[in-house]
């Protein structure tokens, strides 16, 4: 469809899947059960790049190829998703123009429940993309120190990861997000910007160790897709630490970039990296 095509006002394809939590038994305990019990949560919370996953299929229903190319992508999870819930992606056109099309975004849970917001478009141009070299390579660190406000602060390089397509991990991710749109499949496939966006966590992951953490924000920028058999790197910086009511967040900024230097996709991904944690606990 032409962007002319699209009112304000219409709904795009409307998503309902069932909520996996994939990382159940990963490092970061605030998946799990029992620990996130103790930060007052009712289990282990779906981690916030899968709910980002599924806000995009409204998105790629309606604009196909063209947004995963240079569309953007803001969401805001305020409730947590719990394995095996209904998750309803849903999202409304707000503005067109010669300049493109802009939408709202919701995910919501079986009872209605707004749990996740955010805003996106489809640009009739794609963004200027922040040369390569404003994001080094770095190697990871051989000892992971502890995520603290004056360690993140000074990591205005971080050590970066190297990726390489892997089909049957992919597969993998889009049975847990529950999308079988053809652009993810077959020899002209693409990597889903769901996939991509997790990396923004495992970097952060990779360079310092973490107690229970939690993703509450992603701000994000396409700029071309990675198809089959294309290698990627995952770089990034902090760009600052903040307390808020007890929380300790770090601000993000990533950029994930083909082995050939080429910009995909950026990222500003906000984080608590330390939760506050119950006074009764």
């Amino acid at each position: 469809m032409k962007i002319t095509d699209f009112r304000v006002g219409d709904a795009l394809p409307e998503h309902r899947s069932f909520a996996q939590n994939g990382a159940a038994h990963s490092e970061n305990k605030i998946h799990d059960d029992t620990v996130a019990r103790q930060y007052g949560f009712s289990g282990g919370l779906v981690p916030g790049v899968t709910v980002h996953a599924y806000m995009t299929r409204p998105l790629v229903t309606a604009f196909g190829r063209d947004w995963v190319e240079r569309g953007t992508i803001s969401t805001r999870f305020n409730k947590p998703f719990y394995e095996g819930g209904l998750v309803i992606a849903r999202a409304f056109v707000t503005a067109v123009s010669e300049k493109g099309i802009e939408a709202e975004l919701q995910a919501l849970n079986e009872h209605e429940d707004i749990c996740a917001v955010g805003t996106a478009s489809l640009p009739a141009e794609a963004h200027e993309a922040p040369p390569p070299g404003e994001f080094p390579e770095a190697s990871l660190p051989a000892m992971r120190p502890p995520a603290t406000a004056s360690i993140l602060g000074e990591m205005n390089v971080m050590g970066s990861l190297t990726q390489t397509w892997d089909p049957d991990q992919n597969e993998a991710f889009l049975d847990e997000i529950e999308d079988d749109l053809p652009l993810w499949r077959g020899p002209e496939a693409v990597l889903h910007p769901g996939y991509l966006i997790r990396f923004a966590n495992t970097i952060l992951v990779r360079n310092v160790e973490l107690g229970p953490w939690i993703h509450v924000s992603s701000d994000v920028t396409h700029f071309r897709a990675i198809p089959t058999g294309v290698g990627f790197t995952t770089r990034g910086r902090v760009l600052e630490t903040f307390e808020r009511k007890g929380h300790k967040f770090a601000v993000l900024d990533v950029l994930v970039a083909t082995d050939s230097g080429e910009p995909a996709m950026r990222a500003r991904h906000t984080a608590i990296y330390e939760v506050r944690k119950l006074s009764n606990a």
